[in-house]
């Protein structure tokens, strides 16, 4: 395994190589992975829709291959909660509601790098945000396995709320499907807000009956999921499959019509879950974190060809 940093223009890039993979970190665009590919028989698999130079000398983290979601995922409605008597706002980037935490949106810095691993993290402390914490995200790369584990830490003085996951961009081909067992799936309105719960989820839109992604439009938020999922591509062979810790068990389906990608997106809490959960709903998934107190979550993809052993 070798690991390096070189410069895309004038932004960093951390590269982990292991046997035939490669992955590239971008710790000052909101800590994303640019890229996580395989070399096979002289051809190129990208295993997440790579960022090309121009997004990566923009800074723009939507058009990277996977970002961290902390210290929540999805949509606040209105980009405001109350927690334990504390307010809290988060300014929208974009519509009425606030959008999958701060991590994606702050520079990272590198603190530990060697072959294997690197590890990055960034702290949260402005005056508007009343909970303070340090996030972290560890890379380990293997010959076809990536290992990718967020953790958050509160160093305030009071309990905060949170939720963690991660956001990666899978490259969809029009045969490609998505399998996972789920029990529920959150129905939405017209600015993907949570209305119901449908359980089990409706028979067009269930994974664990397998999703033709270039079939089907979803922007869902699915619950009771088991934490493995599997992605296969028959037309180029190959296959990926996810596993998430015990944290993790919400999964954001984004399939949106006409792109060249889908998202499959491990979280722990539904969409809104921490005024959700104000309101009394214990299902939420969103987690609390007491003074000092820290919690981790790790997604492990793991890749073949198809027709290999697995």
């Amino acid at each position: 395994m070798e690991v390096g940093i070189s410069a895309t223009r004038s932004v960093e890039r951390t590269r982990l190589r292991a046997g035939a993979a490669t992955l590239d970190v971008f710790p000052e665009i909101g800590g994303a992975i640019g890229a996580f590919w395989s070399s096979v028989n002289g051809a190129r698999i990208d295993w997440l829709r790579p960022a090309d130079d121009a997004a990566i000398e923009r800074g723009e983290v939507e058009a990277m291959g996977c970002f961290p979601l902390v210290p929540f995922s999805n949509r606040v409605r209105n980009g405001c909660f109350v927690f334990d008597g504390v307010a809290a706002v988060i300014p929208p980037i974009s519509g009425p509601h606030a959008e999958h935490g701060h991590g994606w949106r702050r520079p990272w810095r590198t603190i530990a790098q060697d072959l294997a691993t690197t590890t990055i993290e960034f702290e949260m402390r402005d005056a508007d945000w009343p909970f303070p914490y340090r996030a972290r995200q560890n890379f380990r790369l293997s010959a076809d396995r990536l290992d990718v584990t967020l953790s958050i830490e509160n160093l305030g003085k009071r309990a905060m709320p949170v939720g963690l996951g991660l956001h990666p961009y899978f490259p969809r081909q029009s045969d490609c499907r998505l399998t996972a067992k789920v029990e529920g799936m959150w129905n939405v309105d017209t600015e993907v807000m949570p209305i119901d719960l449908a359980a089990p989820p409706p028979r067009d839109a269930d994974p664990g009956r397998g999703l033709i992604l270039d079939d089907i439009e979803l922007d869902n938020c699915f619950t009771g999921w088991d934490g493995a999922a599997r992605i296969d591509w028959p037309a180029r062979g190959t296959w990926l499959a996810m596993r998430a810790s015990k944290t993790l068990r919400h999964l954001v389906v984004y399939s949106p019509r006409g792109e060249s990608y889908f998202c499959a997106e491990p979280v722990s809490h539904c969409t809104d879950a921490f005024n959700l959960a104000a309101k009394g709903r214990t299902d939420t998934g969103a987690l609390r974190l007491e003074p000092d107190e820290a919690i981790a979550a790790t997604t492990i993809f793991q890749t073949g060809m198809i027709g290999e052993k697995e």
